[in-house]
């Protein structure tokens, strides 16, 4: 008996390290390389009380923390209860190639009729419709790929507080819940994305990650399109994945050898929308832009975050920040989508190199001294054109006296009549 449960371990075992390594190995379909720029939609319940951040209800009912609690007694009545809480055109005029929208955040609130969630999902309480299910339709429409977040965990659900307990050692709430709830978002929605959260708790073992995984790649509706992250348990993150997210706001220094992405959001303080949000807290155009640059030109793609409103409004400072980011795509975005990592990846982190086919893209963060900028990484060659993108001449250059690389002479333009108010991308080619 003693080894019939030993080799049922090592079989096991064996199991997992092939699906992992399937996951590692897979090639990521083209698509979400090809990308590069997507919208986080953090929305749900705690966008109804609209104060903090979207831990809301662990603030509140976890932590208890007196600044929530007596915003909930200022605010709303005695016996309130927290389930009494109850956009596509934007995201293509910014530029997004794909969205990724919350299906459900760790309090467990499901933006869909989830089947294993009663009374407790965007059907049965508050908009009584299926969130999930007509924005996919509208931006789809629009020829943008639609991504899922999810939460594998589940605050103060009975049956994960009863796994906790048992240490994790049984599954009650993984076969009851989440593994539906995966299984069914797949079948219902086919989503081109699955933003996987909430793994830290827990190995992937208990999750049952790894046989989730090898259903979706091998068995599962959008088998040969999907794409998934890196958090499918508290040993997987910035290891395992499709690609990795390794952490909220991650920004490798250098290259790394497995595509990733920075997910940021326009409010610095939290994700979900707050009615307590100040303009300190808003990121600033430049500096989202600055970040899609080096992001992509590190390989990897750059999802933005917004919070709706508890009625489905994106407040205006969040669409400035989209539409911004869309208009320098408009002129910019042949150095973003589609582009590849170039031998080198930056100068000083000023300049910014991407490449697609024969080119070579350097993007400027900053205006140069007297219009003149030098280059040192690009060789020239008899064949060498150097252009801006948005203006139509050719630029004048030279090579580097320092022997190495060229001085490119930019256009001699007062500020509003360049291209771009910042970020200005030069194009090589003809250079090695």
């Amino acid at each position: 008996m003693r080894s019939w449960v030993v080799g049922a371990r090592l079989l096991l075992l064996l199991q997992l390290v092939l699906v992992l390594r399937r996951l590692d190995s897979r090639p990521l379909p083209a698509w979400f390389d090809e990308a590069k720029f997507g919208v986080f939609v953090h929305w749900g319940v705690f966008s109804v009380p609209a104060w903090g951040s979207e831990w809301f209800w662990w603030h509140w009912q976890g932590e208890k923390l007196p600044q929530y609690e007596s915003f909930m007694k200022e605010n709303y009545p005695p016996d309130f209860s927290y389930a009494d809480f109850g956009w596509a055109d934007l995201f293509k005029a910014a530029g997004a190639k794909y969205v990724v929208l919350t299906t459900k955040h760790h309090e467990g609130y499901t933006n869909w009729p989830s089947p294993v969630s009663w009374n407790w999902n965007s059907k049965d309480v508050g908009p009584h419709r299926d969130l999930v299910g007509e924005l996919g339709t509208a931006i789809r429409k629009r020829n943008i790929r639609y991504g899922l977040y999810h939460s594998l965990l589940e605050w103060f659900h009975p049956l994960y507080l009863r796994d906790k307990k048992n240490g994790f050692k049984t599954q009650y709430f993984v076969n009851a819940k989440t593994m539906p709830e995966l299984y069914d978002l797949v079948n219902r929605y086919k989503p081109d994305l699955i933003w996987s959260d909430g793994e830290w708790e827990c190995p992937d073992t208990y999750w049952n990650s790894t046989d989730f995984l090898a259903w979706l790649y091998n068995d599962s509706p959008v088998k040969d399109e999907v794409v998934v992250n890196d958090r499918w348990g508290q040993n997987c993150s910035c290891h395992h994945g499709g690609y990795y997210n390794c952490k909220d706001k991650f920004q490798p220094e250098t290259l790394p050898d497995h595509k990733w992405e920075m997910c940021t959001s326009i409010d610095q303080r939290s994700w979900g929308y707050r009615r307590d949000m100040e303009m300190a807290d808003i990121t600033n155009e430049s500096t989202i832009i600055s970040e899609l640059v080096q992001t992509v030109s590190l390989g990897g793609n750059y999802l933005l975050n917004v919070g709706p409103t508890k009625d489905g409004l994106i407040v205006p400072i969040f669409q400035e920040r989209l539409l911004a980011v869309g208009k320098w795509l408009s002129i910019n975005g042949e150095a973003i989508y589609a582009s590849k990592p170039w031998r080198v990846q930056s100068e000083k982190n000023s300049v910014w190199y991407t490449s697609k086919g024969l080119a070579v893209y350097a993007i400027l963060l900053h205006w140069p001294e007297y219009g003149i900028l030098s280059l040192i990484s690009p060789i020239a060659t008899s064949t060498t054109k150097v252009t801006m993108l948005g203006i139509q001449k050719d630029l004048k250059w030279s090579l580097n006296p320092s022997g190495k690389g060229l001085l490119v002479f930019l256009p001699q333009l007062p500020p509003t009549a360049l291209p771009t108010e910042f970020a200005w991308t030069i194009k090589l080619t003809g250079v090695k």
